[in-house]
């Protein structure tokens, strides 16, 4: 049986940290599951859909602009 840590061939294997997208929907998911199984539904009237449209637009332009930057320096 080969071990997955050892390198074959002349391609290093290297290991990926988690993937962001995926880590903040599943805390989502499990945050929303634990509402669901207490019985405790956050109250949301303050809340103004708006922002998160906004915040998803300023991140989005965070990552675009360092995605630029990063492609420059290669």
């Amino acid at each position: 049986m080969a071990d997955h840590g050892e390198t074959t061939g002349t391609a290093a294997v290297r290991r990926r940290g988690p993937d962001p997208v995926a880590l903040l929907i599943g805390l989502l998911t499990l945050g929303m599951a634990l509402a669901a199984f207490t019985g405790h539904v956050p109250n949301l009237s303050g809340f103004d859909p708006r922002w998160l449209l906004a915040g998803g637009a300023a991140v989005l332009g965070l990552l675009l602009l360092l995605g630029s930057i990063g492609r420059r320096r290669r």
